[in-house]
């Protein structure tokens, strides 16, 4: 009797799993305690992706390489699309890396739930960290390709061309993280959506291509009439990605109260996709 009153005395539990109540019912903290589990999932994401092919990480210059250069071909020399007098290739490609950070986010982050629902079935741990470890492994690509702006940039510096990095390239990270959180928010209110309406799937990579050319990637911001630019800057990239360029290139807008209609707006939009995220976390299974 009394060894069995010793042993319930050093029973100490570390982790309770119960039934969430109430849909703010959202334990931070015990995605902190996972914080291993999500650098597993950051390793995994970017083994998996590059195992089996040839190139492997080349993959990552490549793929903004051609992009930029058809580009260039298509609508600075063919259409004849202004680039603020920025030599073509940078400018491109500036939009390019902030664009394409954002997008992967979004599309891997969008099928969070259909393509783990195997996992999540059998064993605990908190939902959330699959879709943050992307946005994080993610971040190996974006600056793989910053870094083959950097070389573009030194280039053309050496060649003389016109282009002035400044001090708002200190930016850089605050930038990064409201791209991060933007494509995360939107990311996971697509994947609870699509739990029970399969056919958002379909619609996703359509929808992010519409978007790209809502946002000034291939064309500055200054080449949209004055009346029409109220609906770009609706958009909340696009004071997101005129800032980076301008920070890295010197032309482009910089506009504080753009910014901040940004930051406001990639608030709302991540509390809403945590919340809802939440919400179906807890009945997904039946739907999955």
């Amino acid at each position: 009797m009394q060894n069995e009153q010793n042993i319930h005395k050093n029973d100490e539990w570390s982790l309770v799993i119960k039934p969430k109540r109430h849909l703010f019912d959202i334990d931070f903290k015990d995605i902190w305690r996972y914080r291993d589990l999500i650098a597993l999932f950051v390793r995994r994401d970017f083994v998996a992706k590059y195992k089996q092919t040839v190139l492997g990480p080349l993959w990552f210059l490549i793929q903004p390489i051609f992009t930029t250069i058809m580009y260039t071909i298509v609508f600075g020399n063919i259409a004849k699309i202004s680039t603020d007098g920025l030599p073509q290739m940078l400018f491109y490609l500036s939009g390019i890396v902030g664009w394409t950070y954002f997008s992967t986010c979004l599309t891997t982050t969008s099928n969070t739930f259909v393509a783990n629902a195997g996992i999540f079935g059998k064993v605990y741990f908190p939902r959330l960290t699959l879709p943050i470890s992307i946005v994080i492994s993610n971040l190996v690509q974006f600056f793989i390709q910053l870094l083959l702006l950097g070389a573009f940039m030194i280039y053309y510096g050496i060649i003389g061309a016109n282009f002035q990095p400044n001090i708002y390239v200190l930016l850089l990270p605050f930038l990064v993280l409201l791209m991060a959180a933007l494509g995360l928010g939107f990311g996971i209110i697509i994947s609870s959506l699509t739990t029970k309406y399969r056919d958002l799937t379909n619609l996703v990579s359509f929808g992010v291509q519409l978007w790209m050319y809502a946002t000034p990637i291939i064309y500055p911001l200054s080449v949209i009439p004055q009346k029409y630019q109220i609906y770009v800057l609706a958009n909340p990239l696009t004071p997101i990605i005129e800032t980076f360029r301008y920070a890295l290139l010197g032309s482009g807008t910089l506009n504080w109260m753009h910014l901040l209609y940004s930051l406001v707006f990639t608030i709302v939009i991540l509390a809403i996709g945590i919340l809802l995220f939440n919400k179906v976390e807890q009945t997904f299974m039946d739907t999955v």
